[in-house]
């Protein structure tokens, strides 16, 4: 498993019962269809690269790796995105994963 962000740590014991109750929803995300770890994973990232939020795309790279995908595949999911949401955001999530996909 990758490494957590600190800050998602330190919000989790200020205020353990909100980071019990998302992670207790997220189990249960997963839980309630018929997709596999791996294509959840996809679907995630998709989903985070779609939304420009760096932190989820940050998070979903990490998941996604520890999920079996390869930097090639994330790179591909995430190239997809190019004709939906334009280059400038594709671009911008490209630059938030290969911090991680460089290491």
């Amino acid at each position: 498993m990758r490494e957590i962000p600190k800050k998602f740590l330190i919000f989790g014991e200020q205020h353990p019962d909100v980071a019990e109750a998302y992670e207790n929803l997220a189990t249960e995300c997963r839980r309630a269809g018929t997709l596999v770890p791996r294509d959840q994973a996809l679907a995630r990232l998709g989903i985070a690269v779609g939304a420009q939020v760096e932190g989820a795309v940050r998070s979903h790279v990490r998941k996604a790796l520890d999920a079996g995908m390869t930097a090639g595949e994330i790179r591909h999911v995430i190239m997809l995105s190019l004709t939906t949401i334009g280059y400038p955001r594709m671009m911008a999530a490209l630059t938030w994963a290969e911090d991680l996909l460089e290491n």
